[in-house]
């Protein structure tokens, strides 16, 4: 199923849908964490906990690599079985681990190197990814709902392109925060801005986001030309 564009031609990402088993010129606007949830949404559900991504990259990287070791491995101890000679690889690697001494900077640095990977391995096994999925609000046990961070900020930013006297705008949104630059070129920037809060404020409670971000708001005047 193709996704739908968006006005600028470009392709505009859909919610993640999971279903579970049974200075002068310048302004910033108020948090909007104490926005009230939409209408009809489970307010004792709890605060959401984000999606877990699937990690197949990483887990397709290292299945092939183990892969090719222990099929390397496999196929030499089995020509040994069969009277053949071991392979070159296999008796300089085992002369080199039983002359260098430990302090060796190679093998240091091999030791280095498989820790940090076996490090990565566990932070990618123990926390969630999918930093770009927002967890939206509950209105069905049995289903959870994510929306793309730049699906969202792309909803902040036409809303806010409806203020009179907004020219340009630059919306930049992160899991717990909203950050809004405006490019007013005319109306009194203090008038603008608070027409962007009242907008805002609206279009993150209508986002039916789990956690509401906070709201930065700024405002200024264009840049002088030449």
């Amino acid at each position: 199923m193709s996704e739908p564009e968006g006005s600028d031609g470009m392709t505009q990402r859909l919610p993640v849908l999971e279903k579970e088993p049974a200075g002068p010129g310048l302004g910033q606007s108020a948090s909007a964490a104490a926005y009230e949830p939409l209408p009809g949404a489970d307010q004792d559900s709890g605060p959401e906990r984000r999606f877990w991504s699937a990690r197949r990259i990483p887990a397709g990287i290292v299945a092939l690599l183990l892969l090719a070791l222990f099929g390397a491995f496999l196929y030499d101890v089995a020509a040994v079985r069969a009277d053949e000679p071991a392979m070159g690889w296999r008796r300089a690697l085992a002369r080199q681990l039983a002359e260098r001494p430990l302090d060796d900077i190679w093998v240091l640095v091999g030791a280095g190197v498989a820790a940090a990977l076996g490090l990565w391995l566990i932070v990618l096994a123990a926390t969630p990814g999918l930093r770009g999925v927002l967890p939206m609000r509950r209105t069905h046990a049995d289903v959870r709902a994510g929306l793309n961070r730049d699906a969202a900020a792309t909803v902040l930013r036409d809303r806010a392109m409806e203020v009179a006297g907004v020219q340009s705008v630059r919306v930049r949104m992160g899991r717990g925060r909203a950050d809004v630059r405006a490019v007013s070129h005319f109306r009194e920037l203090d008038d603008v801005r608070a027409d962007l809060d009242g907008v805002l404020a609206d279009a993150i409670k209508a986002l039916g986001l789990a956690r509401s971000p906070a709201l930065s708001v700024h405002v200024r005047r264009p840049g002088r030309k030449g």
